[in-house]
Order: structure tokens, then C-alpha cells, then sequence
């Protein structure tokens, strides 16, 4: 990733979900290919679903409005990893930011299974179809649902932000929805830790707790490193 990074407060989001797909990703369908299959042979956990990038967007009155489409996940994953700015999509997804009573933050370390192995985010996800209600993108839904199935843990208890902060990053639209609970970081990490040795086969090799700057390691990406640093500047 590359570039500075934009965060800005929002009230509400209005995505809509158009059909048409992503037709200007078919120049590069035999490159797509083969470097699925080659990251498929190298992990073979790896799922090609349906995933939904933003095409369109305006923000305007404190509403981010636009309209999202479907792909797969081998495209996705090529164009995130190449980087390309010129295909007028972005990623963008939702984070349940947690938040302990001690002002920590909790993020998770990706599983060695996973497509980013050893980054540390924030729970959340990019929004797939399950994530689409009434012809939107119910992004709330998503980054709750996937805190719970990511840690175990879940909202009740907590103080919601009524809005969502959205950070920019290059092709990155991270929206995050703020969760205060009223315990601290280090017990929140402990029932997630606990839930993560329940599993089978966890999206998360580890929980990450954040207290100071020393925290924020190299393996935290870039986006979530910076919206941590502007809560601890007391936005």
C-alpha cells in the first residue's frame, strides 16, 4: 500500500449493489487465472468466491453514496495485489474497530491459511453476498457478523458509534464502526484467544492488543495503524 491516508467521519452509508459485473477485468482473465492457480497450490485453503468492490462513490452531508458491484475473489485478489489505480474500483470493506474500556485497541493476526497471512487488521471483512439486503450493501451486518465469527465476541454490552469513520488508503475504502466495551483490551483478547482455541480452523492465528505506538508493529496494515493513531490524538 502506498499513498497518504484520508479519514473522514460519516453519518450514514447508501451503497447500492448494480448488476454488469466488473467487465474491464476481462483483458486480464488468463493472468487472473493462473495466479489463482498458483496461489491455490500454494494454500490450498483458499476459497474463490463472490466478493463486492465500490465503482462509483460521492461523499456529500456526512453520506458515502455509490454503487458496488460483484467479482470474484481471484480477480479481487490479483487486482489488490497488483495495485492497479486505473480500473476506477476500490476496496472497500468494514471493521468492527474494537475498543477496550482502556482505550486499546483488539485486532487479529490472519492465519497462515488465510490469502494475508501474519497481517494484523481489525476484524471485518470485504462484504460477499450474504452482506446484500434489499439491493445494498448492509455493511454493519457485515462487520459485525464477521467480529463474532472472527473472535467470538459480539456487540452486546458495547457503546456503538452512530456513524462510521472512513479511512482512505490508495485503493482501500476501510470503514470502520467503532465498539467501546466495559472491559479492557487485555480481557477482551483473552475471551477471543479462549473462543480461537475452541475452533477447528480459525481466520486468526492470534489476538493483537494495541496500547501504545511500540504496539503498532509492521505487520498491522497501514490503514488500521493510522486510524488507531488518530483515536489516540483524540478524534
Amino acid at each position: 500500500m502506498s499513498g497518504a491516508t484520508r479519514i473522514t467521519t460519516l453519518d450514514r452509508l447508501d451503497l447500492r449493489v448494480e448488476a454488469g459485473g466488473w467487465p474491464e477485468i476481462e483483458p486480464f482473465r488468463a493472468e487472473i487465472d493462473a495466479a489463482f492457480a498458483a496461489l491455490s497450490a500454494e494454500n490450498p485453503h483458499v476459497f474463490n468466491g463472490r466478493v463486492y468492490l465500490l465503482r462509483h462513490h460521492a461523499i456529500a452531508d456526512g453520506v458515502l453514496a455509490g454503487t458496488c458491484f460483484e467479482t470474484d475473489f481471484a480477480a479481487f485478489n490479483w487486482w489488490r495485489r497488483r495495485g492497479i489505480d486505473d480500473l476506477g474500483v476500490k476496496n472497500i470493506f468494514a471493521f468492527a474497530a474494537v475498543e477496550g474500556a482502556d482505550g486499546t485497541f483488539v485486532m487479529g493476526v490472519m492465519g497462515d491459511h488465510t490469502a494475508s497471512a501474519g497481517r494484523i487488521y481489525f476484524a471485518g471483512g470485504t462484504p460477499d453476498p450474504q452482506d446484500v439486503r434489499a439491493g445494498r450493501l448492509d455493511l454493519r451486518g457485515s462487520a459485525m457478523r464477521e467480529m463474532t465469527e472472527e473472535t467470538g465476541l459480539s456487540a452486546d454490552g458495547a457503546r456503538e458509534g452512530e456513524g462510521w469513520d472512513l479511512v482512505e488508503h490508495g485503493l482501500y475504502f476501510g470503514l470502520m464502526r467503532r465498539l467501546r466495551f466495559p472491559v479492557s483490551g487485555t480481557v477482551l483478547a483473552q475471551q477471543a484467544r479462549a473462543f480461537l482455541a475452541r475452533e477447528r480452523l480459525p481466520e486468526l492465528k492470534a489476538i493483537h492488543v494495541l496500547a501504545s505506538d511500540t504496539d503498532l508493529t509492521p505487520d498491522v496494515v497501514p490503514f488500521a495503524a493510522d486510524y488507531v493513531r488518530w483515536r489516540w490524538a483524540g478524534a
